[in-house]
């Protein structure tokens, strides 16, 4: 058997060392036309461009894009680099308002696959792979007063956000039915069979809980998950990498207690259970790319020393590591090698954060089929909304403190602001924001919230939770 699997091996190390030589990363999208062909301009542009530098959800995002334009011009018997401003247009009517288009976008949804196509042609025009790019500009006034240039497909009706919350309440209907599988009266349902419930309940806990964007929270090593404390504590604190981060900036986060019992309860069960099942079908042995971490150095800067399948050595700085360095460490256990990589699939690999959606998509589904003969909106929930949440919480929570727990004056209040902090100030921090503009306008109605303090709105998102089939292929 030994023998037989030696030939396979030297191919993939081969294959390996030739995508190396060409640039191309483990990730990197390759796109297939409809005839099987793939096309070197456009694999230059994906995996040797900016392009390649963006965030994989954005580099996701955005192929999806490419691929539904490539269809369009595929259609018209043209190739991408054949594209007219006249077929750009034509593709704006088809995605915006055909009703021969079943699958129609809005303003917001066409602006991002927009940007894409612009940010592809520009690359191409200054490479002299294409002549003229199809996206015609305009002149337009910019945020600050300042003249910048524009797509002129570019949709007016597009809105700022597309925010929505849950109650705590709702969201632990929609954990309880969607992914732990219970019935519309509370209790267990017959036949449920779902999979790695306590990994899916922990995850989506653990983004209500903190905060945590999806990127974040998904790409977590075991060895980053906050401690329990025999003291016993009602938040831990944990630390997210600077190479996770939307604003690529580290930052603390807080988990509750009950979560992070959750989570442990997950790495000792169900996780513990995949990786022995994996370590015994030797998975781990000969995995491509994978580092074993040796050792772990450094106090307020963690440095993870690791080893290669051919013994070259190493060292990332943890806070620097990204997603795809995360996946490809592992460590040493009692029974072989082991991910550090938190969040596991059936076959004991790690979950892309991406793969989340999916299982997001589901419960909502089941959440649907489930109990809407009982109530008239059944709960759905996406990995951003979960933030979302997050911050709708924490600043009821902080109001009510300082208005009615503390009973304030306005004076006491001018006081307590300035020794610990405002409230809006206290959630962008702990989300992460950048600017306070961002918590205010685009994630919390201020005078919604406090006037009410609950959930003004719960409505279906308009982006699309399912991929439009396409012939042009992603091969990674």
């Amino acid at each position: 058997m030994e023998a037989g699997r030696l030939p396979v091996l030297r191919g993939l190390e081969d294959l390996a060392e030739r995508e190396e030589r060409a640039g191309i990363h483990v990730g990197d999208p390759i796109l297939l036309s409809p005839d099987c062909r793939v096309d070197g301009v456009l694999s230059l542009y994906l995996c040797r461009s900016s392009f390649a530098r963006l965030a994989p959800e954005t580099k996701r995002n955005y192929t999806d894009d490419y691929c539904l334009f490539f269809d369009f011009l595929w259609s018209r018997g043209k190739a991408w680099s054949e594209a007219t401003p006249d077929d750009l247009w034509d593709f704006e009517d088809w995605r915006t308002r055909s009703p021969r288009n079943p699958r129609r976008v809005g303003g917001s949804r066409w602006n991002r696959g927009l940007a894409a196509l612009a940010r592809l042609y520009d690359w191409a025009v200054r490479g002299a792979h294409v002549a003229v790019s199809p996206v015609v500009t305009r002149s337009a006034i910019g945020r600050w007063g300042e003249v910048i240039t524009v797509p002129a497909a570019r949709s007016k009706n597009a809105k700022a956000s597309d925010v929505h919350w849950l109650t705590p309440r709702a969201f632990y209907r929609w954990v309880d039915v969607g992914l732990r599988g219970q019935g519309a009266d509370g209790g267990p349902s017959i036949g449920w069979g779902g999979r790695l419930e306590d990994r899916n309940a922990s995850f989506a806990d653990l983004l209500f809980s903190s905060g945590a964007r999806l990127t974040e929270g998904a790409s977590l090593l075991t060895i980053e998950v906050p401690r329990m404390r025999l003291e016993g504590g009602r938040y831990y604190a944990g630390r997210l990498a600077r190479a996770v981060t939307k604003s690529k900036r580290a930052r603390t986060f807080y988990v509750s207690a009950a979560v992070i019992g959750e989570v442990e309860g997950y790495v000792e069960t169900s996780r513990a259970r995949v990786v022995r099942r994996a370590q015994a079908k030797g998975c781990y042995e000969r995995l491509p790319g994978r580092h074993l971490v040796t050792q772990l150095t450094g106090q307020r800067r963690c440095v993870v020393h690791w080893r290669d399948l051919h013994g070259l050595e190493g060292r990332t700085t943890l806070s620097e590591a990204t997603v795809q360095e995360r996946i490809s460490f592992f460590t040493e256990g009692p029974m072989g090698p082991e991910p550090l990589w938190l969040w596991l699939n059936e076959s004991g690999l790690p979950l892309r954060p991406a793969s989340w959606e999916g299982v997001f998509r589901t419960a909502s589904a089941r959440c649907e089929e489930v109990l809407s003969p009982v109530m008239a909106a059944p709960p759905f929930c996406t990995p951003h909304m979960a933030r979302h949440s997050f911050a709708l919480c924490m600043l009821v929570g902080l109001h009510h403190v300082m208005d009615r727990r503390m009973g304030l004056t306005e004076q006491e209040r001018r006081d307590f602001r300035l020794l610990y902090g405002d409230p809006w100030r206290m959630v962008q921090d702990l989300l992460g924001h950048a600017q306070l503009e961002t918590t205010r306008s685009i994630y919390l109605n201020p005078q919604e919230l406090h006037q009410t303090g609950e959930n003004p709105q719960v409505a279906r998102s308009e982006r699309d939770h399912t991929r439009t089939p396409s012939s042009y292929n992603l091969a990674s």
